[in-house]
């Protein structure tokens, strides 16, 4: 007879804090988050001067997963060549209270980053 799975693998696969952690959950993804709302669009140059020690791979690579999770969408400003910034969707806008929250509570306890 097969092993059942245990139930707390199960209720990851069903909680929205782990669903929400997939999408957001390191520290790069936040603070892009960070800065999209405090500055509103921002090109790809923008967004890796103000993350300082973010690689272009890994800041292309969050944002991509932010776009395929509807947080982010790129919109061109220019066709030649080429060229878009990053805007926060609704989704993403949502988020706003989260990071405030982060933003307070690290104030409140005098979190050192």
């Amino acid at each position: 007879m097969p092993k059942a799975k245990s139930s707390r693998a199960n209720d990851n696969d069903r909680c929205p804090v782990a669903a929400a952690l997939a999408v957001i959950g390191d520290t790069w993804t936040l603070l892009a988050i960070r800065d999209l709302l405090r500055f509103g669009p921002r090109r790809f140059q923008d967004l890796e001067a103000s993350l300082s020690g973010i690689s272009p791979s890994t800041l292309s690579a969050r944002l991509k997963r932010l776009e395929e999770a509807a947080v982010v969408e790129r919109r061109y400003y220019e066709d030649h060549p080429p060229r878009a910034e990053y805007v926060l969707t609704d989704k993403g806008k949502a988020l706003g209270p989260i990071i405030l929250a982060m933003k307070r509570w690290g104030e409140a306890y005098e979190i050192d980053a």
